[in-house]
């Protein structure tokens, strides 16, 4: 929405001195913009934890939680990522004023506030909001949302950091056989259909698929976003998957069409997070030995004619939550040692 010129918003004013609040709060209101108010910086996070704003004016001097201390809250917490902020100020304190921009305060503005400036400010803010939410938009239809929240805290770096991660690798049995008893366009219909329910149960569960390959991919749980419980989300990602293909493979039987099945592999581990490729493309993957060992145990479980195998790290994370059956040692591709190989049949009751 614009209004003479400029772009309407709806906006929460923070001052703790009435007159003010009411004043800069009718001139906003009159420049065409929905307003809001909040006494002080603790009712403006309350305010700000409920409710969306385009825009936060917030006076620098109150008691109880002051402006700067405010928006070092916003600031930890990601909001300043989302809402801009414009920091009031009757006090001519150039350190104070520096300080907010540093921690994030897009402008300032001197009480008094002259009304042509303050229309100028928030409009140049709010277009500003705008072009931020529709550049979000547009990473958001091409990476993941954890990836571009990633971005959105810590910036893009080629490069990564040591997290501790679950990895699922999935892949369709038999594709190659497939391909050839069908029409192309029956095979690309059937991929999509497969990598709708398999990326719906990995997201489900609080994972991030980072890779596609033909008929299979990884996916990782753990990174971006750390959770403590990878291993069990992993797990359950993988079981719900083998329920969707069940499902599916006996749709597509009744309609007299091959039906298809899976092999899931997870490993648990310290693994390397983060950007790889160039500055100019790039993409968020994770590279490490559970990495590989996790691929190599989503190609065994043909060998154990079990759909979801684990390692015995990845078990141990489980708390005996599931039915689980041991396969013994099994001397995987490309690793040193022997690994534990475990098939996971359920959850207990």
């Amino acid at each position: 929405m614009t209004v003479d010129g400029g772009v309407a918003g709806r906006l929460l004013v923070v001052d703790d001195n009435r007159v003010n609040r009411l004043l800069l709060g009718r001139t906003l209101e009159q420049q065409g913009h929905t307003v809001a108010f909040a006494a002080d910086g603790r009712q403006a996070l309350e305010i700000l934890s409920t409710e969306q704003f385009d825009l936060v004016l917030l006076d620098v001097e109150m008691p109880e939680l002051d402006g700067v201390a405010m928006l070092k809250q916003l600031a930890a917490d990601g909001r300043l990522l989302e809402t801009p902020v414009i920091m009031t100020s009757a006090l001519d304190e150039v350190e104070r004023i520096a300080e907010c921009i540093d921690l994030g305060a897009d402008d300032f503005l001197s009480k008094p506030v002259n009304p042509v400036l303050l229309k100028a400010r928030v409009s140049a803010s709010l277009i500003k909001k705008r072009w931020r939410d529709e550049q979000r938009l547009l990473m958001r239809r091409f990476a993941a949302d954890e990836v571009v929240d990633d971005l959105a805290r810590t910036g893009f770096s080629i490069g990564g950091s040591d997290v501790e991660a679950s990895i699922l690798f999935c892949d369709i049995r038999g594709f190659t056989s497939l391909c050839e008893s069908q029409p192309a366009n029956d095979t690309i219909e059937l991929l999509n259909t497969f990598y709708t329910l398999m990326f719906d149960a990995v997201e489900e569960h609080g994972g991030l698929v980072t890779m596609m390959a033909g008929d299979g991919f990884m996916a990782v749980f753990g990174a971006p976003t750390p959770r403590a419980d990878h291993a069990l989300r992993a797990v359950r990602a993988g079981l719900e998957m083998l329920d969707l293909i069940g499902l599916f493979a006996a749709e597509q039987q009744a309609q007299g069409k091959p039906p298809i099945r899976i092999g899931v592999g997870v490993a648990s581990g310290s693994v390397v997070a983060g950007y790889a490729g160039t500055q100019h493309r790039a993409t968020y993957t994770c590279v490490g030995d559970v990495v590989n060992l996790a691929a190599r145990l989503e190609a065994h479980t043909k060998e154990v004619g079990e759909p979801l195998v684990v390692d015995g790290e990845t078990l141990s994370r489980l708390d005996d939550r599931f039915e689980a059956r041991s396969h013994g040692e099994a001397r995987l591709k490309g690793k040193a040692r022997p690994v534990a190989v475990f098939s996971i049949s359920g959850e207990r009751a």
